[in-house]
């Protein structure tokens, strides 16, 4: 039997919890490399810097939460992605994703979900049929993505909110915990609210 093992790039509150999912699964994390912190994770030693000479059959995640470091982070990892997937999520066999991905306890991805590179699926959170959701976005936990929505590159859903059928939400864009969206919301945007309201433009 050949053991799976990983490299975690990030050593936060996500990591930890990316972690904890991959060792209950017998999942054997190498290391945990952030710059921003020192001494162990879980019992898994940390690394200031990454080096692609470590373990180069290794897998990497890069178990950032947010989205902007999580890009930046993976661009330059040369390391093989591999996709977290907790034992509960329930996923239609009918799914198309990508590499790089976590998918966190609880979450349930219906048929014809289309999901990116090194999206975030949250803990409990819900993405119904024929959702598209592009790189690097994070979907909260608690999160609900009605039918057919989809969500640009770079976005985060916050935790608890709705997006109702059909609605576009685009790039890099932030909508507030607990808002629902009833209307496609522009690149960029923070959108807050029941219904969300855009409340600023965030410019590049």
């Amino acid at each position: 039997m050949v053991t799976t093992k990983v490299i975690l790039q990030g050593g936060g509150g996500h990591a930890t919890v990316v972690l904890d999912m991959l060792s209950s699964q017998g999942i054997v994390v190498l290391a945990v490399i952030d710059a921003k912190y020192s001494g162990d994770l879980l019992g898994v030693p940390r690394i200031k810097e990454y080096d692609t000479g470590i373990e180069p059959n290794a897998y990497v995640i890069v178990a950032i939460g947010d989205n902007a470091a999580r890009k930046r982070v993976a661009e330059f990892t040369k390391h093989q992605f591999m996709n977290a997937i907790h034992s509960s999520a329930i996923i239609s066999g009918h799914v198309k994703m990508g590499l790089g991905n976590m998918i966190l306890h609880g979450t349930i991805i219906q048929a014809q979900t289309e999901i990116g590179n090194h999206v975030i699926i949250n803990t409990g959170a819900q993405v119904d049929h024929h959702c598209v959701v592009e790189d690097y976005a994070h979907i909260a936990p608690r999160v609900v993505l009605c039918g057919n929505v989809k969500i640009g590159t770079g976005t985060l859903i916050g935790a608890g909110a709705t997006v109702i059928p059909g609605k576009k939400i685009g790039r890099w864009a932030t909508i507030g915990a607990g808002s629902v969206v009833t209307k496609d919301i522009p690149d960029f945007a923070v959108a807050v609210g029941n219904p969300a309201r855009v409340i600023k433009i965030n410019r590049v």
